[in-house]
């Protein structure tokens, strides 16, 4: 990094001071503004002007509407591009590349998790197909969690160590200044150490080695590290590339309720409509970069709740905007949200959307970065903004515009609107065209079934929880205002004040790994 590029390290508005702590505050303000504003609007609206508002809504279903058979065909295409690669010979596509010096470098950042997801998780390693003498990982414990933990990460280095090139352990320490307690931090600092360890101190090229920084839940597919060798080697320029995996939250599935289990397939369905559109696609959780582009980024941002998303933008402006993200369109296998209880889960579900909801941070940093870089081009710099931008809004807003605000026209118009034909046709053209959006929910039943594991603690699935499978589905619109709106306007308004969000660990539940 240059001397003129200390904007990349940003995390918040407070860490700045003079004009460009105003400007990032003003940008700070942009997502907030926008989702209250379009809320603040429609509701005047339906007050003043009821017939602006009542063909607004109008309009705003029928783009709905088309946005849904444009999503969802991208959610088919995907679904079928990953049951392709699920049946594919990767380890025969691999055998043609030259690929016997490419190392994999597996990072395991964990906090209070049990010892059995830990052991699961590094089981999935050693069970896929790849050379694991070129295989490095990294339990990375964190100091405040005590000595348990570190003990955790001993006991399974101490069983796996043989299996691999080299099982490493290191512990963050708690309390550094200006650090944002969780991931970002974590891993960051157990990249550090294992490059100083083990990477330099054998001489390996920082170009041949893969990083996947996963969550401590994250089990991998028998083929995963052959697919991701194989875009690897394919992809030109690929230090200037992250690879990402789509997450499947199906290890407790069965365990869990059905409304866990549909936010957790609404986030994978996401993933797999951005994986058809690469030029939207931002990583997320579980996923891959070369150790050369992170060294040359500083790795990931430790004062930053989303560092996950995050690490994108820093490569993205490190690069001058010559950056991407290449879809693998193959699955990893993490947790659905699982407290015991049904309220406590309730409660998690939200937290962990609301964590999610919280990458709305990059809306600022983008636009100050936009600012600061000189070297990007207008035309890329407007439209990865508004990307953003309207991504956040939307995630906001739809939900109630669809399902609650298109109603305020009749609650509010008075009674010279509820005397309009349009008053008497609005109810029937709304409830109309979202009928026929909601006929995508068919589909997503249908590939979230197929998804599923076939067994759940080695017992086959009972016809009721198959059909619960498909009926679960009905739910989804209370699931998406509840779980994605709330918590999108929970984060931007907290961004909006200032009250920034610390890192909120999701508690792990799970007794067996149901996936095959």
């Amino acid at each position: 990094m240059n001397q003129n590029s200390s904007y990349l390290k940003v995390g918040r508005s407070s860490e700045l001071y003079g004009f460009n702590r105003f400007l990032y505050k003003v940008f700070e303000l942009v997502p907030g503004v926008l989702t209250w504003g379009t809320i603040i609007l429609l509701v005047v609206l339906s007050w003043l002007v009821p017939v602006w508002a009542a063909y607004l809504v109008i309009l705003f279903d029928l783009y709905w509407f088309l946005k849904t058979i444009y999503m969802s065909s991208h959610n088919f295409h995907n679904w079928r591009r990953i049951r392709t690669n699920l049946s594919t010979d990767w380890k025969g596509l691999v055998s043609h590349l030259k690929h016997e010096d490419i190392y994999h470098l597996v990072i395991f950042p964990f906090f209070d998790e049990s010892i059995d997801v830990v052991m699961e998780s590094v089981s999935g390693l050693k069970l896929a197909k790849y050379d694991h003498s070129k295989m490095i990982v990294v339990l990375a414990c964190e100091e405040r969690a005590g000595e348990a933990a570190k003990g955790i990460a001993d006991t399974v280095a101490d069983k796996f160590r043989k299996d691999f090139a080299e099982i490493i352990v290191t512990v963050h320490p708690q309390d550094i200044s200006g650090e944002v307690a969780g991931k970002g931090s974590n891993i960051s600092y157990a990249l550090r150490m294992t490059k100083e360890r083990y990477i330099d101190a054998n001489n390996i090229d920082y170009s041949n080695v893969v990083v996947s920084a996963f969550d401590i839940d994250t089990v991998v597919y028998g083929d995963y590290f052959l697919v991701l060798t194989w875009y690897y080697l394919t992809t030109d320029d690929r230090d200037q590339a992250s690879f990402q995996p789509v997450p499947i939250y199906n290890n407790n599935i069965w365990q869990t309720n059905p409304i866990s289990r549909i936010t957790a397939f609404s986030n994978t369905f996401w993933q797999m409509i951005q994986q058809e559109r690469p030029e939207k696609l931002v990583t997320f959780s579980s996923h891959a970069v070369s150790l050369s582009a992170l060294v040359k980024v500083g790795y990931w941002q430790n004062n930053v709740v989303s560092e996950d998303s995050r690490i994108f933008w820093n490569l993205f402006f490190v690069n001058n905007g010559n950056y991407r993200v290449v879809p693998m369109a193959y699955p990893v296998s993490m947790d659905a949200n699982h407290a015991g209880g049904f309220w406590q889960t309730m409660k998690n579900i939200y937290r962990q959307n609301r964590r999610w909801m919280w990458g709305s941070e990059n809306v600022p940093y983008i636009l100050y970065g936009c600012v600061k870089n000189k070297n990007i081009s207008l035309w890329k710099k407007i439209r990865v903004s508004l990307v953003q931008i309207e991504g956040y809004w939307s995630a906001a807003t739809n939900p109630l515009i669809i399902f609650l605000l298109g109603w305020l026209p009749l609650l509010l118009g008075g009674r010279f609107f509820k005397e309009t034909v349009l008053s008497y046709n609005l109810p029937t053209l709304t409830r109309n065209l979202m009928l026929s959006a909601m006929f995508g929910l068919i589909s997503l039943s249908v590939m979230s079934y197929s998804l599923l594991p076939k067994s759940s603690k080695g017992k086959p699935i009972t016809k009721k929880q198959k059909v619960i499978a498909i009926l679960q589905w009905l739910i989804f619109p209370f699931t998406i205002i509840i779980f994605s709106s709330i918590p999108a306007i929970d984060a931007q308004t907290r961004l909006m004040f200032g009250r920034y969000m610390g890192f909120w660990v999701t508690p792990k539940h799970r007794n067996t790994n149901n996936h095959e």
